[in-house]
């Protein structure tokens, strides 16, 4: 398995399990268990959670299951993020879909999600979604507060356009290690709006969510679904595999920008596909024949 350095004391899995549709799952907390080190198994140490997955439940499911064998702690980089309000059963104050990246918000969700995930700090915190209504320096307060007090050891963002992780790093003490981002073989806005370079710039790998594009890409009708789906064909069989997933995968993983890719299925086969596609390489060919079927013409 190969890893990214974010930080001299943190490094990821290049794979990152993805924990959004844990609750669907319907394992039992033995079978959660099981899923977990059968991840582990492959190389993946890294587990990516939000506060608000599964209605505010799939934090806890993975808690639970992590509490029948704590010691695996030691062994994982838990990755989650806060700043979205959802209305659900499961927290009845919520009055409203909104944004809160304040200082008691962000600090009561961070609390919440130790306890949820039974452990005593979180490797890696992100701002889950840019907050218009967002006053950085109490976003800032929080992240000094979790640093010192060692809950939160690093930090980072998720979705954040160039102008609004430039204006948060403005302001904050602690180094920004990652934009999680959604970048697929289907979704071209981060690679064309300067998302991607902003990586580049500043050495800042991202991680990359929804790299199937939700099954788009594998089972969608339309034509763009199905001339990239050819071009992956052509491709898969110069690199070696007729997985069109795996091609997928390889061509995220090619890319300079060092990117992570969350693959977020409860399915060990699929899970193995994700990690397997590290294997194979693309040349600029290979890559642009892929890129250039996304367009629908050829680069200028």
């Amino acid at each position: 398995m190969q890893r990214i350095q974010l930080a001299s004391d943190l490094s990821i899995s290049k794979t990152v399990h993805g924990m959004m549709h844990l609750s669907g799952w319907n394992l039992s907390k033995e079978e959660r268990l099981t899923l977990i080190k059968e991840v582990m198994e492959t190389g993946i140490t890294t587990f990516d959670h939000a506060d608000i997955y599964g209605s505010y439940q799939c934090e806890s499911l993975f808690g639970e299951a992590l509490a029948l064998e704590p010691s695996l702690r030691e062994k994982m980089e838990i990755v989650t993020k806060c700043g979205i309000v959802l209305e659900s059963p499961n927290r009845p104050a919520h009055r409203s879909h909104h944004y809160d990246t304040s200082k008691a918000h962000i600090l009561s969700s961070v609390e919440r999600s130790l306890k949820n995930l039974s452990v005593e700090s979180i490797d890696l915190l992100l701002i889950h979604r840019p907050d218009p209504f967002m006053n950085p320096e109490e976003t800032a307060a929080a992240f000094d507060e979790l640093h010192r007090s060692g809950k939160v050891k690093h930090f980072g963002v998720s979705n954040f356009k160039r102008s609004q992780l430039n204006m948060l790093e403005s302001y904050i003490d602690q180094p920004l290690l990652t934009n999680q981002i959604e970048l697929s073989p289907y979704y071209l806005e981060n690679f064309e709006d300067g998302t991607l370079d902003l990586s580049l710039e500043k050495k800042m790998p991202p991680m990359a969510w929804s790299p199937l594009a939700g099954g788009n890409i594998l089972t969608g009708k339309d034509e763009k679904a199905g001339r990239i789906r050819a071009a992956l064909q052509e491709v898969g069989s110069e690199i070696g595999t007729d997985q069109l997933d795996e091609v997928i995968y390889a061509w995220l993983y090619s890319h300079p920008a060092n990117i992570s890719v969350i693959a977020g299925s409860g399915k060990l086969e699929r899970i193995q596909s994700a990690v397997r596609a590290q294997e194979y390489k693309m040349d600029p060919h290979q890559w642009f024949t892929i890129y250039q079927a996304v367009l629908g013409h050829d680069v200028p």
